[in-house]
């Protein structure tokens, strides 16, 4: 089983398909697996490359207090490591906010970007609209974390599931071993919280991002993801923005079809 060592980690990887590379960046509590349903498809036409961020599935991590910015760090080495950079890069919600922020201070290693519904809170902070929205959302992710800090992993992981991700009554619907990932990955989420800059990104760098950028949003998604989207669209000039119809939060998995056929095309588009 391949494994990359960067930056202090240890960081599973698996590739399928030739072609250009492209590059899947996943979000919080899951890892690789999470791109199952659309990697055959890109497959076809790309050289695709999936991995476990540090601390996720297979891939390890120092002990102690992390930040975005070393999973930032590890998406650069790893392209290079495997001598893929420049590379298309895929990413969904932290995952997309790791991208972000690594294409606003190296952007070089970018050939394009894909990045659906990164939860960069402190861009919309303090809009009116959103404060009742955020502030309810804001009391149950702390009551997740709490449980997490108690040492309740899995009744942490029952709470962000039913209350904040998915929706009454959904942790009974997801098979075991996904409901394991997020149990096993409870920990690392935990570590990201933790880091006071998770959920900010400078604009300034990313106004100078060349690489053709696509950011997508749900139309079942929460307001302020449309929001966050539309604050990196201005700080990205040429950005181009995409709503997935009857999508939420991961599209890949809930509407693989749908997604495969939004990324191709603006791949397409660009190259």
């Amino acid at each position: 089983m391949p494994h990359a060592q960067v930056n202090g980690a240890d960081l599973y990887y698996e590739v399928a398909g030739d072609g250009e590379p492209l590059v899947l960046v996943h979000g919080s509590w899951t890892d690789h697996n999470s791109w199952r349903s659309v990697v055959p498809a890109l497959a076809a036409s790309y050289r695709v490359v999936t991995y476990d961020r540090r601390g996720h599935g297979r891939s390890t991590g120092p002990a102690g207090p992390g930040a975005r910015t070393q999973d930032e760090d590890d998406l650069a080495a790893l392209l290079e490591r495997l001598d893929m950079a420049p590379a298309h890069v895929v990413a969904n919600s932290f995952g997309a906010s790791t991208a972000l922020g690594r294409a606003a201070r190296r952007p070089e290693v970018f050939r394009s970007l894909v990045a659906h519904e990164p939860p960069l809170l402190e861009t919309v902070a303090g809009d009116p609209e959103l404060e009742p929205l955020m502030r309810e959302m804001g009391s149950r992710i702390d009551a997740v974390v709490d449980s997490l800090r108690a040492g309740d992993d899995r009744g942490g992981v029952y709470r962000f599931v039913e209350e904040v991700a998915l929706g009454p009554g959904m942790w009974a619907k997801l098979p075991a071993p996904v409901r394991e990932t997020f149990v096993g990955n409870a920990a690392t989420f935990l570590d990201e919280q933790n880091d006071p800059h998770w959920a900010a990104i400078d604009p300034s760098g990313l106004s100078t991002l060349a690489a053709p950028v696509l950011l997508t949003h749900g139309t079942a998604s929460p307001a302020w993801f449309p929001k966050i989207i539309g604050k990196l669209a201005d700080a990205i000039p040429h950005a181009r923005v995409a709503a997935l119809n009857g999508a939420g939060h991961v599209p890949h998995s809930t509407h693989p079809e749908q997604y495969v056929a939004t990324v191709t095309g603006f791949l397409a588009d660009s190259s």
